[in-house]
């Protein structure tokens, strides 16, 4: 083999430095257009050619369309096409999968010019074909009007650059993929929580009718907790499908909204809310709201016997990934001697205990000048 002389080896080692920065550009570009623009400004670069262009394959018109390229006049990008066909060096290297070099278009003999080539002068081309996984994508092809010899290493550097643009078109094409699926599956589950929703604000009424029709104060009152837990879980639900993000719920809105629901049911009372602007993992989002509905509507039945006054309700965070949500009032407090594990016999007291196991979270009592429930949860454990 001979050895290259110092200019030609230069210029092979500047195709390989080209090829390399350009590997980078492919794995990282996601925007397929500015890709292949820039594709076609390094080719013409590393082979010192006027000219080059990217087509693309469009099956229903049998035609290879111009799609990015440099040197060309207006009106070419974007527009032009030339013939997907055998009698043209690109429909050629299209169809045969094979790199065609035409160092003499005025006297080839296998191969028409195509016009817009004409129009520009070109005398001689080289193509190689964008090919990956999916099939065939187009034609890569650096063109000049002058006199000169386009080669085999030619050939390999221009096919390097195909090959790249090939892998990143699939990628691409992928994620797009992937990312519509996504879109779905989200647009699917906000559905489905508004559906749910709907559903439970369904329910909540049926109990609601099913209470004034009741004659026993008892069984009234227990539709009513019945109605208060199944518009609590709905009030999550309708949280949920607003969030910008499903897996999250954001805690100052999403405690304030279902306070604001609180309050429209029990008017005479002052509930209050004071929550930080922190996320929240969606998936403690209806036992802690059950949680809070639970102690709020105990302390509105409870706290202030033939009264009302004011329900607090406050998250405050306590170091790394760890919060502390509490519900207390200025009402009669516990009884004396309150013994929380005895307590557990009511319905209520198992369902606040039942949600603090469920959240995972340190459940402090006291019943001091009004009664106090507060609830540490490690969110990073969550």
């Amino acid at each position: 083999m001979a050895e290259l002389s110092r200019p030609d080896l230069d210029y092979r080692l500047k195709q390989q430095k080209i090829l390399s920065e350009f590997g980078v550009e492919a794995l990282r570009a996601d925007d397929l257009g500015r890709l292949l623009q820039r594709a076609t400004e390094l080719c013409a670069e590393g082979m010192s050619a006027q000219f080059c262009k990217a087509l693309e394959y469009k099956s229903g018109h049998d035609t290879l369309l111009v799609i990015a390229g440099v040197g060309w006049g207006p009106n070419v990008v974007g527009q032009a096409v030339v013939g997907a066909d055998l009698a043209s060096p690109a429909g050629y290297a299209l169809k045969t999968g094979q790199p065609v070099i035409s160092n003499h278009l005025e006297n080839e003999r296998r191969f028409r010019t195509p016009q817009l080539m004409a129009d520009h002068g070109v005398r001689r081309a080289l193509n190689v074909l964008i090919r990956n996984r999916e099939g065939d994508f187009g034609v890569l092809e650096v063109d000049d009007t002058r006199e000169g010899q386009f080669d085999e290493a030619d050939i390999a550097f221009m096919q390097g650059f195909a090959n790249l643009l090939g892998g990143a078109i699939e990628r691409q094409r992928s994620e797009a993929r992937l990312q519509a699926a996504l879109d779905r599956q989200e647009l699917l589950t906000r559905e489905m929580s508004h559906r749910v929703k709907n559903s439970l604000a369904t329910v909540a009424g049926l109990l609601s009718l099913q209470a004034r029709t009741t004659e026993s104060q008892q069984a009234r009152d227990a539709l009513a907790d019945a109605r208060s837990r199944v518009e609590a879980v709905a009030q999550v639900h309708d949280q949920l499908w607003r969030q910008p993000d499903l897996a999250a719920v954001e805690l100052k809105g999403f405690l304030g909204s279902l306070c604001e629901k609180l309050r429209e049911s029990a008017p005479g009372h002052a509930i209050t809310c004071e929550a930080p602007a922190m996320p929240i993992p969606a998936d403690l989002a209806i036992p802690l709201g059950l949680f809070v509905n639970e102690l709020v509507t105990n302390a509105i039945k409870y706290a202030y016997p033939g009264g009302h006054g004011p329900v607090r309700v406050a998250a405050e965070p306590e170091g790394e990934g760890r919060v502390r949500l509490s519900v207390s009032d200025d009402g009669v407090g516990l009884p004396e001697g309150f013994d929380t594990g005895a307590a557990r016999r009511s319905l209520g007291m198992r369902v606040i205990h039942g949600l603090a196991r469920q959240l995972g979270g340190e459940l402090a009592v006291s019943g001091h000048a009004g009664a106090c429930f507060a609830l540490t949860l490690d969110l990073a454990q969550a």
